[in-house]
């Protein structure tokens, strides 16, 4: 039965707004009559959600109903109701009532029209593409297919609040760095394009020669000063055309390769990858997915392309017959640990659990190796800002020390 948002009028003129079911839309209209409201405006909730959802992918600039953050918090109500007992059709229906934002209770309504209409709770969901990945949505038809629906969903939100928590803390422990390094850069370019040259005018007059370090700060200066904008056009102009780059498949791959050997973050992004990697085919994998459909899907989440490359290689030798820890032992970019894990879990008959505790472990070390790289970063970057304002210093005083000599 199709859903419609409403606005009507009650007795006492307030006006009342929200989502009902009905055959048609005068339908719609006849039952606000019967509850002695006065239907102002009627429209069907599927065109508004997929606007808001699947069709505003039309538009770059249209934002999602559900981010991130709001989509794990979504999942874990749904799985509290779910698992709690309760039919899936009343449990949307609480979520609809209980939704603050009007975008989502209009998704929302929509998805619970498309089941009380008979589809399946991941067919609905496929309908909005843009709310919902293909992995979200394999998770929720195979949990329907084995009648663990509770249980998948409670799953699929610790998995969602987990990756959460580590892109969080990965942005925390690069956040200070970042700023150090942006304030330290406006500091530097405004010292040397203003504060140097209007101090080093004062010497304009003297006959004597300045020192060698206000010499090269004076040549750095004015090429700031004459070429800065041009400089930072460059800047933008090699962004935008790396960018552009990165869009085609093959330099993006060799790139991703070329990251993947830097000494530093070419382990990080391998270890975030890989626990990506582990955490998706072991949820998948527990749900009762196939595994060459697990895989397929596990190497979609990787945003590495060299890395994904190696996944999509390890799903043909699977195809072929190899165990999953062979084939994963052959490539040499994935972390040793999470073959061995693989391994143990095809010996014991527990692949989705030992592929979840390499995950874990790997997610583990990822936040180790990002807040020691922190730690060491914030009292360089300091050192650093201090040795640059150090020579503008330098570079000032040292013409106002040899002219005290020169006056003695």
């Amino acid at each position: 039965m199709p859903a419609y948002s409403f606005e009507a009028l009650d007795a006492q003129g307030q006006t009342r707004k929200g989502v009902m079911e009905a055959d048609t839309a005068k339908a719609a209209r006849s039952l606000l009559r019967a509850q002695a409201l006065v239907p102002l405006t009627v429209e069907p909730v599927v065109a508004t959600a997929k606007g808001a959802g699947a069709g505003a992918g039309s538009s770059l600039f249209a934002p999602r109903v559900f981010n991130a953050t709001r989509l794990a918090i979504w999942t874990r109500q749904i799985a509290g109701l779910v698992s709690s007992g309760l039919p899936l059709e009343r449990a949307l229906t609480a979520l609809t009532d209980e939704a603050e934002d009007e975008k989502q209770r209009n998704l929302v309504a929509s998805l619970r029209a498309e089941v009380n209409a008979g589809a399946s709770f991941a067919r609905a969901l496929a309908q909005h593409p843009r709310e919902f990945s293909d992995i979200f949505i394999a998770v929720i038809g195979a949990g329907e297919q084995s009648g663990h629906l509770g249980g998948v969903l409670e799953r699929l939100a610790d998995d969602l609040e987990e990756s959460q928590a580590l892109k969080a803390k990965l942005v925390g422990a690069a956040l200070y760095p970042a700023i150090v390094t942006l304030v330290a850069i406006a500091i530097v370019v405004f010292l040397v394009s203003y504060v140097v040259p209007q101090v080093a005018s004062v010497f304009a007059g003297t006959k004597r020669s300045l020192p060698f370090l206000t010499v090269a700060m004076l040549a750095l200066s004015s090429v700031v000063r004459s070429y800065g904008w041009a400089m930072l056009l460059t800047i933008i102009l090699i962004a935008i055309g790396g960018r552009f780059a990165l869009a085609n498949a093959q330099f993006r791959e060799k790139f991703d390769a070329a990251w993947l050997n830097l000494p530093l973050v070419g382990r990080l992004s391998r270890g975030y990858n890989a626990a990506r990697f582990a955490s998706t085919l072991a949820m998948l994998a527990s749900a009762g997915v196939p595994i060459l459909k697990a895989l397929q899907a596990a190497a979609e989440t990787l945003s590495n392309r060299a890395m994904r490359a190696d996944a999509l290689d390890a799903l043909v030798l699977v195809r072929e017959g190899a165990p999953l820890a062979s084939a994963l032992a052959q490539k040499k970019r994935f972390p040793g640990l999470l073959g061995m894990f693989a391994r143990l879990g095809e010996q014991t008959g527990q692949l989705p659990v030992m592929l979840q505790r390499a995950a874990t472990q790997l997610s583990v070390e990822v936040q180790r190796r990002a807040m020691a790289l922190a730690t060491i970063l914030e009292p360089l970057l300091i050192v650093a800002m201090g040795g640059v304002v150090m020579l503008i210093v330098l570079a000032v005083l040292l013409p106002i020390i040899q002219l005290n000599q020169w006056v003695k």
